[in-house]
């Protein structure tokens, strides 16, 4: 039997968390650049955003390993302490600030970047919308988050997913054929989460069976995850 094709992506891959390559594209390259600047940034925040499943929580995990960086979380955050401007290098992540400003008082977020701002260090946020579209209730901390360097992220595209699918099924030792990442680019979410829930069921349903990963078992395992929903 014949080798089954395999997808030629050409994909310039990063060094990430957990083991993982991240796989730079059109959609996130700018943010990659700004990441490779650190700590050579004009303002003391960066504000990385864009819709859900775009992969905002990867370049997360990226800049704080590049960076040694602090993840905060938002009840941590909310606590409102002083924090050690030069812990792990001086540099901060908070994830969907917008949400944690949509649920918090602003009060919090204004102290992290002021301290971080002394102590000549960086903060890394992300959202859903760009700062101009947040609701900040505190002018003092609207004025400095608008003036941060702020990068969209757009939703990834059918070669960036099809580079994805092929690295995750590598990462499991699978060979796939170019039919079942075409039949998953056709009919799957097009998100960073998505492709890595679905390479996982995939994986389990072969091990399961004891099939090979073919188009039939990739169909069912779709029809179960829309049944699902």
């Amino acid at each position: 039997m014949s080798e089954p094709a395999q997808l030629p992506l050409d994909f310039d891959h990063r060094p990430a968390y957990g083991g993982e390559d991240f796989l730079v594209a059109d959609s996130n390259r700018e943010a990659v650049q700004w990441i490779d600047r650190w700590p050579d940034w004009p303002s003391p925040a960066l504000v990385v955003f864009g819709p859900p499943g775009c992969g905002k929580t990867h370049l997360a995990e990226v800049f704080r390993h590049h960076a040694d960086a602090v993840l905060m979380d938002h009840g941590e955050l909310a606590e409102n302490r002083p924090r050690d401007p030069a812990a792990a290098g001086g540099a901060w992540v908070v994830e969907d600030a917008d949400q944690f400003l949509a649920a918090y008082a602003p009060e919090p977020l204004f102290h992290l970047y002021n301290q971080v701002k002394e102590g000549g260090g960086g903060l890394f946020l992300t959202g859903r919308t760009p700062p101009s579209q947040w609701d900040f209730g505190l002018a003092d901390l609207a004025s400095r988050l608008k003036a941060a360097a702020a990068v969209s992220i757009g939703p990834p595209g059918d070669d960036l997913i099809a580079a994805l699918l092929v690295k995750l099924f590598a990462d499991r030792q699978l060979k796939v054929s170019a039919d079942v990442i075409e039949y998953l680019l056709k009919r799957m979410e097009r998100s960073f989460s998505a492709a890595r829930k679905m390479v996982s069921a995939i994986d389990a349903a072969a091990l399961a069976e004891r099939r090979e990963i073919t188009v039939p078992l990739t169909r069912k395992v779709l029809e179960s995850f829309t049944s699902a929903e």
